[in-house]
Parts: structure tokens; sequence; C-alpha cells
């Protein structure tokens, strides 16, 4: 089992990253470039539900494996941002407002809840799209990732965030919570998609449409105006199709990287109780070589034989 460290070595520290679909993400790269440069034995495993057989483990059980291997906490990314919370013992104030959850911290045998997506998304969005127009702005998905941006962009100032979801039932429920959190008429369900994008300043991915395992664009690109800005928040891969198609349009653009990086920034201060290298966790997110078996990644096989699964 992993502990805090001899006195005669490095403080070490193990998390992980819980999700689906997650071999080529940047995360676990910079937060081990991070962590050795701060003098830590840091090492941040990948447990990948998509590699875990055919009958994976109940998100309990990965829950249970990690305290019982002494990691000090995780990130959890589609689409356990929601499903976790009943799983867990404490939410910070942030976590609780938005209902959703990316960064969890065992200690003391409890399970602490985080949300550092609200905050990257923010300060991406602030430093990559300053001066954009935000009177209003369509958000495409209403599950974790949208949840956090949505708070973002009415946070940022967005006169009016239009919810739209496959899920016809949850993009309501959201725009509802929106508009009793931040006063009528500052969020609203979308109808019609076509309408929807027409009438925006901006449209932002907050959906899985357009990783690396599932391919393509969440609406149809044909709709885009070149007047309009285009962000998502997917980064595996860095250009998604719907970011090239709305460059080619020539629309503004912004990329998933840096709500990356910044949410990643908080959740090593979370991890670790140290303040990181902003610029050397960038730097980290850029040299990534794409590798889906880097270090620190743990063989499904391995990670479900350890626990008993």
């Amino acid at each position: 089992m992993w502990s805090a460290g001899a006195a005669a070595g490095p403080r070490a520290v193990l998390v992980g990253l819980i999700g689906r679909g997650i071999q080529l993400s940047r995360t676990p790269f910079m937060h081990e470039v991070e962590g050795r440069a701060q003098g830590l034995s840091y090492v941040y495993r990948l447990l990948d539900i998509d590699r875990m057989g055919t009958t994976p483990p109940a998100l309990g059980d990965i829950l249970r494996f990690a305290e019982h291997f002494g990691f000090s906490g995780f990130n959890v990314t589609f689409p356990f941002k929601q499903e976790i919370l009943p799983l867990l013992d404490e939410l910070s104030p942030a976590a609780r407002d938005l209902g959703s959850v990316n960064t969890v911290i065992l200690k003391d045998g409890r399970r602490r809840g985080h949300n550092t997506d609200m905050w990257g998304f923010r300060e991406s969005f602030r430093r990559g799209m300053a001066g954009a127009k935000i009177d209003t702005v369509l958000l495409l998905g209403a599950g974790g990732a949208g949840v956090a941006v949505a708070h973002a962009l009415l946070d940022l100032g967005a006169g009016c965030v239009v919810v739209h979801d496959v899920e016809a039932a949850r993009g309501e429920a959201l725009a509802a919570r929106l508009a009793a959190r931040f006063g009528a008429g500052r969020a609203e369900a979308g109808r019609d998609l076509a309408d929807a994008v027409q009438d925006a300043d901006g449209i932002v991915n907050a959906t899985p449409v357009g990783m690396a395992k599932l391919p393509g664009t969440p609406l149809p690109t044909r709709l885009l105006k070149s007047a309009q800005w285009v962000a998502d928040i997917v980064y595996f891969p860095l250009e998604t199709e719907l970011l090239r198609q709305a460059r080619q349009l020539g629309c503004r653009t912004l990329s998933g990287e840096g709500m990356a990086v910044w949410q990643a920034v908080r959740a090593f201060e979370h991890f670790t109780g140290l303040v990181p290298d902003v610029d050397r966790m960038k730097a980290a997110f850029a040299a990534f070589d794409g590798v889906p078996a880097q270090a620190g990644t743990m063989p499904a096989a391995k990670a479900a034989g350890s626990a008993g699964f």
C-alpha cells in the first residue's frame, strides 16, 4: 500500500482518473511531470472502465479499490461526474452547487468531492476568448461538464445560456436550475437546434461527441456562421471535427486545452496541498506524445485483479 513515504525519501502521492475511453488523456502526464518537479514521488493511474473487461466493476467497487491501495484521490470524467455523488461523504460548496464532481480526495476514511471544471473553463475562456460576445450562448450538453460550463459562462456575464441536450428533460432541468440561481431569462432550454444555433453569439460543445472514441460533430456544421465563436471542451483529439470545420468557416475557436490544464492545476492543489507551476503544466500538456500506454497507466487486468474484481 502507498503511504506518505519515509523521511528518507520523497513524499509519495498516488492518484488516478476514473472514466471511459480515457487512454489518450493528457492528465496523467501533466500531473506526473509537475509532481516530479515538486520533488514528489507522484504516480497517476488511469482507471479506464472500457479496459476492465466485458463486465467491468461497479463504480463503488472501484472507489473501494482506490481506498484499499492507498490512493490520495482521483479525478472523475465522463460518464461518472454525477453518478459518483451518492458514493461520497461530503461535497465542496462548488460541487454541491453544481451537482457534479471531477475531483475526489480520500482522507481519514472519508471521500470529499470537488469540482474544478467550472474554474478550469472560466479561466480558459477568460484568457482565450477575451472580448467575445456572450449575450446568447448555446450550450450543447447538460451532463456533468455542461453544468460546470453553464455556471462559468453565467459567472462571466453571459446574458442567456440556451441549453440543448439529446435528453430534452435533462436540458430543461438544468435550464430551470440555472434560471433559479442566476435569475429569470438567464437560461432556457433549446427546443429547436437550428434556431438555437442561428440566434447564438457562440456555441460550446460540452458533450463527448468529437472524442477519439466518439468521432463526429454535435451539430450540423452547415448551421454555423463565420461571425460566431465555437468552443469545445474535448481535448483528445485536440483538433476536433467541430473546431476544424468551424475554423474553416472563419469562426473564432477555443479548444479544450485550456480547460484541461486549468482544471488540472486546481486538482493538483487539492491532491498535494502545493501550488503548481501553470506554465510547466501547460508545457507538459503540449509535450504529451499521445501514446496510450504511457507511464502511470494501470493495465486493466492488473487493476481488476489487484482488487479482486
